[in-house]
């Protein structure tokens, strides 16, 4: 008995203020389990995108506001300025948590928190890491500072990939340093991997040489897309500048665009094989049908549509091999402006592809009820319309999978997927054979020609569209 009262004395009055005091110091708190978010792969498994640790350095402004002796030191390790950890001390000094730095490597971090300085600690975070670098940019996108997607495919799929915080009971010190877990609250879900259509071989070839394009022309950019006509995967899509979601930095927001799907052009000659696919589909021409392009300029109203050459009499194959936007304006008004309408719509032109990424512009295709003769003329050799490089490339996976049109997407996909017909494959099969001859030393395009190889192709040439109205030199 005697003891009891002598143990019951010494904690209720002699140690009653240092147990208070530990009391005090500790306290239960719920706080937030970040998910691990997923990794992203090409189709063969390469690692494109991966989440790595790093720390960040944080201060409870009131304890550290007490140790200005220290801010030097700590400053010189942060490699801030003395100015900005007083600024941002008095800006949250009625808080008990800011951040003086983040990102950092745990390495560095580790040492920071070795100095010492009171009121100073490490928290554990995730950034992203891209491998492939600019080479990925445009289709990856990057995530911001707390790892959530903010551009590409890290923005599409950012639920797919960040996964559901969880929520545990922790016990902390009076620095908000974690000493103990007690229990979970909600269980945490970590983010999905991701696997996509991307061949990252195919990417660094169609990257490489479109960089060698651009350099060779001097152009400003240059985009590409290539598809599996199969499945309708998107094997490689690049553009030229391209950005490194590494480090961004003094990169402005316009860089981060991926033009292949947002940006929009007029595809002029390219659009010329799909109208002779509808005057074949109609069953008043034949490839061998004569067409007049004579004396190279032809007239609709006061309006006038020129060749580059005086053709001379054509047939509807030479029309296409030599790209004669007489002989195609001609074909095209001797039958209904909604067979027009018909076939590049049907093709996809004038609606968003579906893929699976941000910004996706949809083109411009007029309806058949606005259209002028003139219009319809134009149209035929593809102006008044617009389209993205990706919208372009779909359309001529139709006519190299013989007349089906497949929906596009850049996840992976196993084996080959069903698609409309939407041109008949007599009609595919004709065109393709005239597209061959445009690569070809009789056709426009003979410099894409390529030996032991048989390629269908056609060139495309328009005028850049003025802002103001109209069209630039």
């Amino acid at each position: 008995m005697v003891v009891l009262l002598g143990r019951a004395y010494q904690v209720q009055v002699l140690d009653s203020a240092r147990l208070r005091a530990e009391g005090e110091a500790r306290q239960l708190k719920s706080v937030a389990v970040k998910p691990f978010r997923g990794k992203i792969t090409d189709r063969n498994g390469e690692v494109l995108a991966v989440s790595t640790p790093l720390d960040a350095i944080w201060a409870h402004p009131g304890i550290l506001g007490e140790a200005q002796a220290d801010w030097p030191r700590l400053a010189q390790a942060l490699r801030l300025s003395v100015d900005h950890v007083s600024s941002l001390l008095d800006h949250y000094q009625d808080r008990e948590f800011v951040y003086l730095r983040r990102g950092l490597p745990p390495a560095e971090a580790q040492r920071i928190e070795q100095l010492g300085i009171p009121g100073v600690a490490s928290l554990r975070e995730y950034g992203r890491f891209y491998p492939a670098g600019p080479i990925t940019g445009h289709v990856l996108g990057f995530t911001d500072v707390d790892d959530s997607g903010q551009e590409g495919i890290e923005r599409s799929f950012d639920n797919h990939l960040a996964g559901i915080e969880g929520r545990k009971l922790v016990l902390r010190d009076r620095l908000k340093r974690v000493i103990e877990d007690v229990e979970s609250i909600h269980p945490v879900y970590h983010g999905r991997d991701l696997q996509l259509s991307l061949d990252l071989r195919v990417q660094v070839s169609a990257r490489r040489h479109l960089a060698n394009v651009t350099r060779q022309h001097r152009a400003a950019g240059a985009s590409a897309v290539m598809l599996d006509v199969r499945t309708g995967e998107v094997l490689a899509m690049a553009n030229v500048p391209d950005f490194n979601p590494n480090n961004r930095a003094d990169i402005s927001g316009d860089r981060f665009r991926n033009r292949t799907v947002t940006d929009l052009f007029e595809p002029g000659s390219t659009i010329k094989p799909f109208t002779l696919s509808m005057a074949l589909a109609s069953g008043q021409f034949t490839p061998q049908t004569p067409i007049s392009t004579s004396p190279g300029i032809h007239y609709i109203g006061r309006r006038s549509i020129r060749d580059i050459h005086n053709y001379g009499d054509l047939t509807l194959s030479g029309v296409l091999i030599k790209s004669s936007n007489i002989g195609t304006a001609k074909i095209a008004m001797k039958l209904a402006p909604e067979k027009l309408f018909q076939v590049l719509s049907s093709v996809g032109f004038g609606r968003p592809s579906g893929i699976e990424l941000p910004g996706e512009q949809s083109g411009s295709l007029l309806k058949r009820e606005r259209w002028r003769p003139i219009e319809h003329a134009t149209l035929a050799y593809g102006y008044g319309l617009s389209a993205t490089p990706l919208q372009l490339a779909r359309a001529y996976a139709v006519l190299a999978s013989g007349g089906l049109l497949r929906p596009v997407t850049i996840h992976r996909r196993s084996g080959e997927t069903s698609g409309q017909r939407v041109l008949p494959t007599e009609v595919v099969q004709q065109i393709t054979d005239m597209l061959e001859r445009v690569v070809s030393p009789e056709g426009t395009a003979r410099r894409a020609a390529i030996a032991a190889y048989r390629v269908a192709g056609k060139t495309g040439t328009v005028h850049k569209i003025d802002p103001a109205g109209g069209y630039l030199e």
